[in-house]
């Protein structure tokens, strides 16, 4: 099967997919089974869920989107895994309405934190739905890279708005409710009863090079790749970011 996530257009998930894909293999040999039981909450149209399906793992995805799940479906179907994805409406918030408390091996929270009401309840909601010394993956916007796009963009006071603002948030057109810095992530989970594993900084360089040069430089895309994986652990890019991975695994 070829990676799913190094296309161009992967260049932002490269890094999460695979961190994450290693998890798999190393949940996988730990409990000596060959499939997983997979929650993905807010997995929208399966962008994760349908490649971890096709490694073999059973996948729920819980989205409050009709929209979404209905693509999710069809991504699905058009990847031969519909046996093995199953999609739910509804949110972290309301989780344990339309999945079972404890019955998964790993949970996917990527691209949710930003937008409910309360974190602290969800990332809770996620790590109660692991089994014990179960893994989870959170992906969530990153302060630091914010600031960084709106200062190179010119836009120094929305910059500076974003550094002082308790959501991270660069003015009311912000179409990002909320936004973390990487030890916020961390006490988030810590808080929740999950150990951290690691803490990657994703998309360090992706959305600051200009796509014509990815495009058109020979080799420039896999260098770029290359660049980003190497930069993700290295704490002192955390905090330029765009995104925020933490990868942790529940307390026994």
């Amino acid at each position: 099967m070829s990676d799913p996530m190094r296309p161009r257009a992967s260049l932002r998930t490269a890094v999460v997919w695979d961190v994450l894909k290693d998890a798999l293999d190393r949940r996988v040999k730990a409990m000596g089974t060959d499939a997983l039981d997979v929650l993905d909450t807010g997995g929208g149209s399966g962008y994760f869920a349908v490649p971890v399906a096709q490694l073999g793992h059973r996948v729920t995805v819980v989205d409050p989107s009709p929209n979404a799940l209905f693509a999710l479906e069809r991504r699905a179907a058009e990847a031969g895994v519909a046996d093995r994805v199953r999609g739910v409406q509804g949110d972290i918030h309301g989780l344990f309405d339309v999945v079972e408390r404890g019955a998964y091996d790993v949970v996917l929270c990527h691209g949710v934190l930003e937008y409910v009401d309360d974190p602290g309840e969800g990332v809770r909601n996620a790590v109660d739905a692991l089994r014990s010394s179960g893994a989870i993956s959170l992906l969530a916007a990153g302060l630091g890279g914010a600031v960084l796009a709106r200062a190179l963009a010119g836009h120094f006071t929305e910059a500076r708005q974003a550094l002082s603002d308790p959501a991270g948030r660069w003015g009311a057109g912000d179409p990002v409710p909320r936004r973390f810095t990487a030890e916020q992530l961390a006490e988030l989970v810590a808080e929740a009863g999950v150990d951290v594993g690691a803490v990657h900084g994703v998309r360090v360089f992706a959305d600051l090079v200009p796509g014509v040069l990815v495009d058109t430089e020979p080799g420039a895309l896999d260098a770029l790749l290359e660049l980003e994986a190497a930069a993700a652990e290295l704490p002192a890019f955390h905090a330029v970011a765009t995104q925020l991975h933490v990868l942790g695994e529940k307390r026994g």
